[in-house]
């Protein structure tokens, strides 16, 4: 493929930013990939793996003469880090994120943009339960869906141009405004995960199952309940507290439905239970005919490239 843009700094070097670059390289898609991350052992581990061109002390020095910059840092950190770059942002330069909460991030970046700098929030739908340098992969976009949030006015040719450079990581590309980003990712992520957290801490403190058989037993639900929570707890600290309405709306919502099933099960309404999951199964294949996952056994969590 072409080049996209000629200069992409990436301000934080862990699992999102990590792919983004190796897919960046394996596609040709930018001229160099310069990168920052706050630890200089990350840092040291970027230089080593080699999948920036340049690796910079201060996300500062990263975003000079960058036609991209992507934020790639926590949704709590990102205010200061674009206080920091704006000052040093190039005219003419893109500001994304990858955050995935939007509106949040929408009033902590958007008012240090500069004049003639665009900013397009984005997301990409794509993770795994690793983080660090040493996570990412250049597959990890291919046929996920890649959301982008820009706000009002927006450049269309600037929104255009990330959008190449998503689809040539092998995104879906997709774009809505940042309140119903909001709503969508709470309900097909932010709740799950803190439901996840939730059932992993409920083994940890239910004594009368003890943690040798919490381990050993985990071929079932439990397992993958684990997986999603041992996600970054930074990251999802931050969507927490910043993405705050519509998760406690849609974990009202999963209460309600958590009274009513256990209402079921007390009073042995199986037709009520037998009902609700064929209803809930057929959304899992839903799923997979959209090619957003596997019916193999592993879940399609093997890992390409």
């Amino acid at each position: 493929m072409s080049v996209v843009y000629e200069r992409v700094a990436l301000i934080g070097l862990g699992l999102i930013a990590g792919s983004m670059a190796h897919a960046i390289r394996r596609r040709g898609l930018a001229g160099h990939v310069a990168g920052h991350a706050r630890s200089a052992e990350t840092r040291r581990a970027a230089g080593e793996i080699g999948f920036v061109d340049s690796v910079h002390a201060t996300a500062a020095e990263a975003v000079k003469g960058a036609d991209l910059v992507v934020l790639a840092v926590p949704v709590g950190a990102m205010g200061a880090v674009a206080a920091e770059i704006a000052p040093h942002l190039k005219p003419g330069a893109t500001v994304t994120d990858v955050g995935s909460v939007k509106q949040a991030v929408i009033d902590a970046v958007g008012p240090h943009i500069p004049p003639g700098v665009h900013f397009v929030p984005g997301h990409p739908l794509a993770g795994t339960e690793h983080s660090g340098p040493y996570s990412g992969f250049a597959t990890l976009f291919e046929n996920r869906w890649w959301l982008l949030t820009p706000p009002e006015g927006a450049d269309p040719a600037a929104v255009n141009r990330l959008r190449t450079l998503c689809e040539g990581m092998g995104a879906n590309v997709d774009a809505m405004d940042a309140p119903h980003h909001d709503l969508v990712l709470a309900v097909v992520s932010h709740t799950p995960h803190l439901i996840a957290y939730t059932m992993v801490g409920v083994a940890d403190h239910l004594r009368r199952v003890s943690q040798s058989e919490v381990i050993k037993y985990s071929a079932s639900g439990f397992r993958d309940f684990t997986r999603i929570a041992a996600s970054d707890p930074t990251m999802w600290r931050d969507v927490f507290l910043t993405n705050k309405e519509a998760t406690l709306d849609i974990l009202g919502r999963f209460t309600e439905e958590l009274f009513v099933l256990q209402r079921a099960i007390r009073m042995g309404d199986g037709q009520h239970l037998f009902d609700y999951f064929t209803r809930t199964r057929a959304i899992r294949r839903g799923i997979i005919e959209a090619g957003q996952d596997t019916d193999a056994p592993d879940f399609g969590r093997v890992r390409k490239g």
